[in-house]
């Protein structure tokens, strides 16, 4: 099981938009699509952002998420 939960890392993502406007990420795929991205820039050498006991990739892109130490962009970013 995935911890934090996927509706969670969706609250943190969305957390800095503002009412009216349209949320950063609307579902799940999302989340998977952003973190196995980090995940691979991981394994390809790239430094984690948090400090974490976890060794594995995704694990600690999951982590980075839930920190807000990587965003996800909007298409007009």
């Amino acid at each position: 099981m995935l911890h934090p939960s996927y509706s969670d890392l969706m609250k943190v993502v969305n957390s800095e938009v503002e009412q009216g406007e349209a949320p950063v990420v609307n579902s799940r795929y999302s989340i998977v699509m952003a973190t196995s991205k980090r995940a691979r820039q991981i394994i390809a050498g790239d430094d984690p952002l948090v400090n974490v006991k976890e060794t594995k990739p995704l694990s600690i892109a999951v982590e980075e998420l839930n920190q807000g130490e990587i965003k996800i962009l909007t298409e007009e970013e």
